[in-house]
């Protein structure tokens, strides 16, 4: 194939996974198939998703940021407890099989799709703080960074469902701090693969401007549409990932 043509299947792949991945999670569906899609081998295909992802994932943060659905400084500790989360995540992986977690993520993530079709104001308004915000990130800032470093596949997912439930917060507030904690983990994943030479630049570029610019469009939408835009979008992709991780379940 062309490789003009190549780079710009790649960099719309990234649009879309940017567009989708700063609504509501779950873009990896659409960008790591397409780099094995252009004949990567699975370890320089996560290494360079990683880089492009960071790309999208930091955009829409800023975006966030900018338009005050996110206070930086009041989320420090999590970024803290998330990066160290997500190192301990990425080293354990290179030594411990994680084929258990291939069985056991598909089932938590079903449940996270049946108690959100369940409840369906959840996240419409803002509701009952459950934790401090510290031990909530003591949790799951070393948790879900540990998990999105050694693992990944809905790791956003389980983060808006966690802040929804525990921090009482609305849709748009949980996706706004899904993406910054997102783009913590996903930059010090990179770190590693960028380490192992397990990145190919020229790819991860051309998809990073996909995502920057598909992220700024996704993230602009929720702003602008709220609450009740990001949950059927947020169902839509938690179903697909769900979908995705029981077939490979079931075919392994």
């Amino acid at each position: 194939m062309d490789s003009a043509l190549q780079l710009t299947i790649l960099t719309a792949a990234g649009f879309i996974g940017g567009l989708v991945d700063s609504i509501a999670g779950g873009g990896g569906l659409i960008t790591l198939p397409a780099l094995l899609w252009a004949g990567l081998p699975p370890h320089l295909a996560l290494g360079t998703n990683k880089l492009q992802s960071s790309f999208g994932s930091l955009t829409a943060t800023v975006s966030y940021i900018q338009n005050d659905v996110v206070v930086l400084r009041d989320e420090w500790p999590g970024v803290v407890l998330t990066l160290i989360g997500a190192a301990a995540g990425t080293i354990s992986v290179q030594l411990i099989d994680a084929d258990f977690l291939r069985v056991f993520i598909p089932y938590l993530l079903t449940a996270v799709l049946i108690y959100t079709v369940a409840k369906p104001k959840l996240g419409q308004a803002a509701g009952r703080q459950r934790m401090s915000k510290l031990l909530f990130y003591l949790v799951f800032g070393l948790g879900l960074g540990f998990y999105d470093g050694f693992f990944g596949p809905g790791a956003g997912s389980f983060w808006t469902v966690a802040m929804l439930l525990f921090l009482g917060v609305d849709f748009v507030a949980a996706t706004g701090r899904t993406k910054l904690m997102n783009f913590t983990s996903n930059f010090t994943a990179l770190v590693v693969f960028l380490i192992g030479g397990n990145v190919v630049f020229t790819l991860g570029l051309a998809m990073g401007l996909g995502q920057m610019i598909g992220a700024r469009v996704g993230s602009g939408m929720v702003i602008k549409r709220g609450a009740g835009f990001i949950r059927p979008v947020f169902l839509t992709m938690v179903l697909l990932v769900t979908l995705k991780l029981w077939w490979d379940a079931i075919v392994r």
